[in-house]
């Protein structure tokens, strides 16, 4: 994406080739995008890290860009993830000080831990889907993503690129929850105008990779949620316990919903992560981007606290 100092190549990991985008030497840097991101949701911190001394690396994860894409849900559990991530590491040759950005289920093989705007929780006592449907209701965007090819088809009533305006500049309610019968689609705004932290071109990359590979692999990740519950189980109780960095933005619709600011604020999520600290920034849900030199310095910061580079 108008960078050739960055390099691409696919990687054979856990049964699927994922692509990944790398850059620099030194001490590795794994960066985990989300829905509806891609590897270059992290161009500006591969770019300054590699300056810092890190070798900065940025999977399309499974189901994204130009990584493979399979259609069952149910090869998109976290189990599933962290293996494409751990047979990634073996690729890459590193058994140890590998600092991560973003996720919580492989604590054994990182250093240290940043996550951007979701803090870790335990799991339920309940399946997380039907729960979130009885609290916030059938127009809740998770519950709308549940049903095969229904969002896909929503989806498809509009260009790519205006999907993707939707979803990351989101300027809606603090709930992503539309009105009965309405799809959340159709509910969230487009914007007239960019923010002045990405661009029509970067959108546009990015629309060009989903309409190759669609949307189906993104959402799959949110039909495997219940199937997540299931799976970590056997983990109930464990704690992270490599040090960890959260940073969210204030104005970050999750940060104000679910409990969150009291949440992160409060003594059990210290509990369940003692080496923790919380950076609350100026800023919405994709704060790397939004706020990209500021998110930068933070992660900089404290890798360099941990004596990582």
């Amino acid at each position: 994406m108008g960078d050739d100092t960055i390099a691409h190549r696919r990687v054979r990991t856990n049964g699927v080739w994922l692509h990944v985008a790398e850059k620099g030497q030194g001490t590795l840097v794994l960066l985990i995008h989300g829905f509806p991101e891609l590897w270059s949701t992290w161009k500006y911190q591969i770019n300054s890290l590699a300056e810092q001394g890190y070798r900065a690396v940025a999977p399309d994860m499974r189901g994204y860009g130009d990584s493979d894409s399979p259609p069952d849900p149910a090869s998109y559990t976290v189990l599933h993830v962290v293996g494409d991530l751990i047979g990634l590491l073996d690729e890459l040759q590193e058994e140890q000080d590998v600092a991560l950005v973003v996720l919580y289920h492989m604590p054994d093989r990182v250093k240290a831990l940043v996550n951007l705007g979701i803090p870790y929780r335990p799991p339920a006592p309940v399946k997380p889907v039907p729960f979130l449907t009885k609290l916030f209701g059938e127009g809740f965007y998770i519950s709308q993503f549940q049903e095969k090819g229904r969002a896909e088809k929503s989806f498809s009533r509009y260009d790519t690129l205006t999907v993707l305006k939707k979803f990351l500049l989101v300027n809606g309610p603090d709930l992503l929850a539309a009105p009965p019968g309405v799809e959340i689609i159709d509910f969230l705004e487009t914007p007239s105008s960019l923010p002045p932290w990405i661009t029509e071109e970067e959108l546009q990359f990015s629309a060009s990779k989903y309409d190759k590979s669609g949307f189906t692999g993104a959402l799959n990740y949110y039909r495997a949620m219940d199937m997540n519950w299931e799976l970590l189980g056997p983990w109930k109780g464990a704690k992270i316990r490599v040090p960890t960095k959260l940073i969210v933005g204030n104005k970050d619709a999750g940060f104000r919903s679910f409990g969150t600011k009291d949440y992160i604020e409060g003594e059990e999520f210290k509990s369940i992560v003692p080496d923790i600290e919380v950076i609350i920034i100026e800023g919405h849900h994709f704060i790397q981007l939004e706020r990209a030199e500021q998110v930068t310095n933070e992660i900089i910061s404290f890798f360099g606290n941990q004596s990582l580079v």
